[in-house]
């Protein structure tokens, strides 16, 4: 078998594939959490961690919604074990380990404040605060899914940050700004706020994700993981924003039905994964900045003020 020898002696293909595996569940989970609030299963299932006392319950009407989410959940738990016992045996890096560690707990945190929302009848912000975490740890995945790949591990990428451009700092703001909005649309999901919220934030996160894209294509384009993050992350949030047009059309179109309608579910539940996509690539997006930018020119810069004064 042929060695690439441009690998990292550390780059342990297996990991990385799980740890591809483990973020695409999630994100497979993330859209059927959405897919519950959608079709309004929430309670459907009265009990938790069991489901009318049973393991498997008989899988209809709300039940399979409800019951589907906990299967995924359990999946995913599962797969999250796995991960941290092989960061351990194999993982050099002492904070990447520990980033296993949290993304465990993270996991764990995140299907008690699940089993909360049945056992206190969907709360708001216990809700919500499942939504947000679920968000996040779909993004910690990502970034373990990023920081075992053969790319990161190779390095080598890394350009100087242009004083007059700053990027590094300033990447931090796109993840920031994307996890407050889709605070305020879970907010907005679980009715304790409007979904004018929402909607008025959103042009403020579009106009911070193309502020930043711009200034990567314009003066970081010569590298191509950022080129590439870059150009995703402005792919994703176009798409999310129409995504969220059709899904208030669609709510608005049917606003006298008296279930929700296949139609108005299927945009909601799009919007909600792609949402989560936004976020990871946002996270992503920073990352690689802080990665492959090196502060040098501003620290350079200082030095130099500093001797001329």
């Amino acid at each position: 078998m042929a060695v690439d020898r441009n690998c990292h002696p550390d780059y342990r293909p297996g990991l990385h594939r799980w740890s591809i595996l483990l973020a695409c569940c999630t994100l497979l989970l993330v859209a059927a959490g959405g897919l519950v609030t959608s079709r309004d299963a929430g309670l459907s299932v009265p009990d938790w961690p069991l489901s009318y006392g049973k393991l498997m319950p008989p899988m209809e009407g709300g039940i399979l919604y409800e019951h589907g989410h906990r299967m995924i959940a359990t999946t995913v738990g599962l797969l999250t074990i796995v991960l941290l016992v092989w960061l351990l045996r194999v993982e050099k890096r002492k904070w990447m380990r520990w980033l296993g560690v949290i993304a465990l707990v993270a996991v764990i945190a995140q299907g008690v404040l699940g089993g909360l929302t049945v056992l206190l009848l969907l709360p708001w912000w216990i809700s919500t605060a499942h939504a947000c975490l679920a968000q996040l740890f779909f993004s910690t995945t990502v970034a373990i899914a990023i920081f075992t790949s053969a790319p990161w591990l190779r390095g080598g990428g890394e350009i100087e940050e242009d004083p007059k451009h700053p990027i590094r700092d300033v990447a931090l703001l796109v993840p920031v700004c994307i996890l407050g909005q889709l605070a305020l649309g879970a907010a907005a999901r679980h009715k304790e706020i409007g979904i004018i919220y929402h909607i008025a934030g959103a042009p403020i996160v579009t106009g911070v994700i193309l502020w930043v894209s711009l200034r990567i294509l314009l003066h970081y384009a010569q590298n191509r993981g950022l080129l590439v993050a870059s150009t995703t992350l402005l792919g994703i949030t176009f798409c999310q924003v129409f995504l969220g047009i059709a899904a208030y059309m669609s709510r608005i179109a049917y606003a006298d039905a008296v279930q929700p309608m296949p139609l108005m579910v299927t945009f909601t539940v799009v919007h909600v994964a792609v949402g989560a996509l936004t976020l990871a690539a946002g996270v992503a997006l920073a990352i690689l900045v802080r990665g492959n930018v090196a502060a040098q020119a501003r620290e350079f810069a200082a030095t130099r003020i500093t001797a001329v004064s």
